[in-house]
């Protein structure tokens, strides 16, 4: 790439700083919240309009029958595709479109996009509707730039990535729209820091666990069984001996934070006993010898275990209990798992986005591996495109967190490495 070509897409990025500051504010202020899927087309209709303006031919998909899909909150989808001039090869950038529940804590408007200290605040605004932002401003200042370019870009919105993306880009790897005939090269502009290269991430397990019991009168437990105190004696088990046993389990890949080189299992959720009153009762609980008890696990692995290691790992602590407690019973199911996944350092895309990276900031992209999954998943495993990365703006630790923000220069740098990026890949000589 010459030193003028650089030139002029650094300042043509620069020069769109309160463009790309008006869309994340834009983009915020549509509070598409998942669960339930709220504003997905209002915010979607945002995006067409924009992406049509700068020449984009646009495709509104709804993930209809898809996990989540309803006539109430339908699944909807925005992919944008602008061919250049000449026949290439094509770049994706693919952005989620859902935030997750606001929370407690803020003091600012989550849904406000409100500025200062130089940053963008509001639900979304890291995790990621800056990063959404900075890949249309990064697409239209190369197509400024380098109007002859040779290839195609493409743009796209997606649904539900905070749920599993299953209505959004499961559902358009599944009809195609990943496929490598049509699209090469692949950038999901996740907050994983500015000058970080994700290549993938770890393995997820999810699992329902039910200990069952025998109900009776809460005066006289002995006439019943707990199912609560058989749970406990699982979670003791797991204490003694399974969180220990994953612990010593370490990883090659560059996972980050470094808790997360590790094996790790949360307890999600467990319920036992009587089920929680609406919030206007007022009177007391039933006096009943919980019979059930379920609890729910998240298990992250890593690219070295097998997923039938993981599941049986968990058994094991099951079996072990049964075999030393009377009375004791379960269940076990699965319920969601997906794969390790991490491209290679020398795929095409991440040669492209490090010499970006060290054009803009003058020092070498660092590699790393997300601790929990994102859409790179479906794109990998059901749109058998292995050229994919996550790169955007933002911290990773602010998402999901009060007063989320992202940094205008972060997203301002952050688009100028896709610009960069976007030359390398679809210019063919690196002219």
């Amino acid at each position: 790439m010459t030193e003028g070509v650089t030139a002029k897409l650094l300042a043509e990025v620069a020069a769109r700083r309160d463009d790309l500051i008006g869309l994340t504010q834009d983009l915020i202020r549509i509070p598409t919240l998942n669960p339930p899927g709220a504003n997905y087309r209002e915010i979607c209709d945002l995006l067409d309009r924009r992406l049509l303006k700068a020449g984009f031919q646009t495709e509104l998909v709804r993930a209809e029958g898809a996990v989540g899909d309803s006539d109430r909150y339908p699944r909807w989808n925005l992919v944008a595709r602008r061919d250049g001039r000449a026949p290439g090869q094509c770049v994706h950038f693919n952005s989620h479109i859902d935030v997750v529940e606001v929370g407690h804590g803020w003091t600012t408007d989550p849904f406000g996009g409100e500025v200062k200290e130089g940053r963008v605040y509001g639900r979304g605004a890291c995790d990621m509707k800056g990063g959404l932002a900075a890949s249309i401003v990064a697409a239209e200042a190369f197509i400024a730039v380098c109007p002859d370019y040779a290839g195609a870009i493409e743009i796209s919105g997606t649904a539900d990535e905070e749920s599993g993306g299953f209505g959004g880009v499961a559902y358009l790897a599944e009809r195609g729209y990943f496929s490598p005939s049509r699209v090469q090269h692949v950038i999901i502009p996740e907050p994983l820091n500015k000058d970080r290269i994700c290549l993938g991430h770890r393995g997820v397990w999810w699992a329902e666990i039910e200990t069952m019991g025998e109900i009776a009168h809460g005066s006289m437990p002995f006439l019943g069984d707990c199912a609560v105190r058989h749970m406990g004696a699982v979670l003791a088990e797991m204490e003694a001996s399974l969180f220990p046993a994953l612990a010593e389990k370490r990883t090659d890949m560059p996972v980050v934070p470094e808790g997360a080189k590790q094996s790790t299992l949360n307890i999600n959720s467990i319920h036992g006993g009587e089920r929680e009153q609406e919030a206007d009762y007022t009177g007391l609980p039933s006096p009943c010898v919980p019979d059930r008890c379920r609890m729910v696990i998240d298990r992250r692995f890593l690219i070295e275990e097998d997923i039938g290691e993981v599941e049986r790992e968990v058994r094991d602590v099951l079996e072990r209990v049964r075999a030393g407690r009377a009375g004791f019973d379960y269940s076990i199911k699965g319920i969601h798992s997906v794969e390790p996944t991490m491209t290679a350092r020398d795929a095409p895309v991440v040669g492209a986005v490090a010499q970006a990276v060290q054009t803009v900031f003058r020092r070498e992209a660092e590699y790393v591996v997300s601790p929990g999954t994102y859409d790179q998943k479906h794109i990998d495993r059901i749109g058998r495109l292995s050229n994919c990365i996550a790169y955007g703006p933002g911290i990773l630790d602010l998402a999901h967190k009060p007063d989320e923000y992202v940094d205008i220069e972060d997203m301002v740098q952050s688009a100028q490495v896709m610009a960069l990026a976007l030359h390398s890949l679809l210019s063919g000589d690196g002219t």
